[in-house]
Order: structure tokens, then sequence, then C-alpha cells
């Protein structure tokens, strides 16, 4: 299949572009290396920080960096910093704040980096970033560390697809900086699991999303539930709100979430390779199915695990090696709500690199007043 559109090109473009800079990220090794370990010797904690989208970077991977040089990372969204910086930061914090950004020109992006520094007893930034010509990627200091994407990573579409998971990747990459080298092996593999994937199930994720849902859920656990969230979103603002989208864990949708689960939904499980936490995820699964009506359910999963096939109507088997890091494995399973978003915003009358009928969201947030 091939779609005369942006963000379909963006979507597809993604694993050529994650090896590419894979190559960037090793260029700088040393200048990376020498920058994290500076400031993670100073005692600096570690925050990531973006807005919507950007944000959810750092809530994904807050829990898969525990065991990289980027462990105890906390993920701050740039609109709470703003609000109220105080909350999270005094005079005698140390911050390495590593931002988000695919232009670099948001309003939050550049009011948050104020309202730390302001609050903040000392402030160092990595700026991960897709645009060489917005604000982040121009500014300078001894502080601070620019790490700008492939150009064509600044999608042109108003959803965020490539910058999003490059910018995710490029943050686990340099979280084990040290041993970038030895990383080789898992984006190759990533890269081409998720191509082969996508051609392959791109039909049949298309079919899915012909279907007459107007309501969806994502549950993932771990640093998937934080794919989910991103996932939730690209669904809905790809049909402008004509969809509305909820995520969660799967424990955690059954303390009342679960209420939205009616006849008009479509259901999408990311499944953990972990054995352990699968078993809390199967048996949500059965539950449902059991209890359930739904429009359809998607089973999104690195390996097929003997899912029930009759609990599920697509399974989209990743083929990503289970023992990779979930710092990278997690991104993989991204695309299917990407193509999915892309294909439902066709389905309901819409293009999807131009979705906001109304104006209410652009692809650089407008009209927000800084106040610090």
């Amino acid at each position: 299949m091939t779609l005369n559109y942006h963000t379909y090109r963006e979507i597809k473009q993604q694993p050529e572009v994650w090896k590419k800079a894979y190559g960037l990220v090793c260029e700088r090794k040393v200048e990376i290396s020498a920058f994290i370990h500076k400031y993670k010797d100073l005692g600096y904690s570690i925050v990531l920080t973006g807005a919507g989208t950007s944000a959810y970077i750092g809530d994904a991977l807050e829990c898969a960096l525990r065991d990289t040089l980027l462990k105890g990372a906390s993920s701050i969204a740039t609109t709470d910093i703003i609000t109220a910086p105080e909350l999270f930061f005094g005079p005698d914090s140390k911050i390495l704040l590593i931002s988000f950004a695919r232009s670099g020109n948001s309003p939050e992006s550049i009011g948050a980096i104020r309202a730390i520094e302001q609050t903040a007893g000392s402030v160092a930034h990595i700026f991960i970033t897709c645009n060489a010509e917005g604000e982040l990627a121009k500014k300078k200091g001894d502080n601070i560390l620019c790490l700008l994407l492939p150009p064509e990573t600044n999608d042109l579409s108003l959803a965020m697809t490539s910058s999003y998971s490059t910018m995710f990747l490029v943050c686990a990459m340099i979280a084990n900086i040290d041993k970038i080298e030895g990383d080789r092996a898992h984006i190759e593999a990533l890269a081409g699991a998720v191509e082969k994937a996508m051609d392959k199930y791109e039909d049949a994720i298309n079919a899915i999303a012909q279907r007459p849902f107007n309501r969806a859920v994502f549950l993932g656990s771990g640093a998937l539930k934080g794919v989910a969230e991103e996932s939730r979103l690209k669904l809905q603002e790809l049909t402008d709100g004509a969809i509305m989208c909820a995520f969660d864990s799967f424990l955690g949708f059954r303390h009342g979430p679960k209420a939205v689960v009616h006849e008009d939904c479509l259901l999408v499980y990311y499944i953990s390779p972990d054995p352990k936490v699968r078993r809390y995820e199967l048996d949500l699964i059965g539950q449902i199915a059991a209890n359930n009506k739904v429009v359809a359910t998607v089973a999104v999963c690195q390996k097929d695990h003997a899912l029930k096939k009759d609990y599920i109507d697509l399974l989209v088997e990743l083929g990503i090696p289970e023992d990779m890091p979930a710092r990278y494995s997690s991104v993989g399973s991204i695309f299917v709500a990407q193509l999915l978003g892309c294909f439902k915003s066709i389905n309901v009358g819409l293009c999807p690199d131009t979705p906001s009928v109304s104006g209410n969201i652009s692809r650089v947030v407008e009209g927000v007043s800084l106040y610090i």
C-alpha cells in the first residue's frame, strides 16, 4: 500500500531513520559521555521533559532506564514545570534536564527552561530535537548539549510519528552511551523487525480502522504503558476527537476505567515480553472476552505467546528479540497506533496531515501566555 500523505510516509520511514540516528549518536560518543558523566558525578538529578507526545517519551522511558547511566530519571512534563516549578525544584536542586522537542519552538519548551533556571539551584541541559532552526537548537552554552536528529524526523504532518520514536530511541541510546557500539545489533534488529511487521500487517490494521468504533482503549505494562499513552493521543488527534481514547495499565484498568468498554469500543493490548507480567495481562484479556462484546481487539506482542485466537481479532507479532532491552523494544509497538490513526483519519473523511478541522490543535502549540 502507498498513500500520498506526509503522515503515512513519516510512519513508514521510521526504521531507516532509527539507524541514521544511531550513527549520529555513535559519532558523538566521546562528547555525550563526557557531558553526562560530568553532571552525574556532581550529583545532578535527571529529569525528562516535554509537552504532549514529547512528555510521553519520558513517561515510557522512566521505568526503562533503570539499568543505565540515566537510572533514576524522573519524567515531569514542561506543562507542569511551567505552572508550578516550585513543586519540583528548589534552591538546592541540581538538575540535568533532558528536553524532547520536535520543533524546539513551542512556548512550553522555552518556558520550562526559563522556569527551572529561575527555581533550581543549578541546571544543565540536553536538548533532543528535530529542527535545526528551532529555538532550542540555537541555544548555546557550556551547560548545554544539543542532539540534533536527522532532518526527516522534523515531521511535516501535525501528528508526531517519526519524531516521537526517534527522540525516544536517541535518549535510550545515550543512556547506554559508554557501551553504545554493542547496541548496534539491537538497533538493526529493531529496525528490521518493525519494517517487516509494518509491511505484513498494514492491510490488516487498515481493515480494523474501517470498523465502526467511536472509542478506543490502549493497555500496556511498564514502558508499554507509556507507549499506550502516546497511542491514545495518536488515534484521538488524527481523528480530530471523533474517536475518544483512553489508556491504562492492565491491572489499573480493572479499578474503574474498565467502565469505558462498550459495544462501540476498540481494544488494543500491548503484551509484555516478561512472562511474570504477562500472566496478569492474559487474565484481563480473557475476562474482557468472556464478559464484553466490542467492535474489535488487537494484540501486539514481540512473539506469539499462545494467545487464545478467539479472544483476538488481529494479532500483530513484531518479531523483536525478546532479550532486547525495553528501552529499545517498547517503541517498536507504536507503529500500530500510528497506522491505525492514519487509516481511521481517512475513514472518517479527514486528511491525516491536517486533521484538525476546528483548528483546536496545531503542529506547534499557539496562544500560550507565559507568566514567568
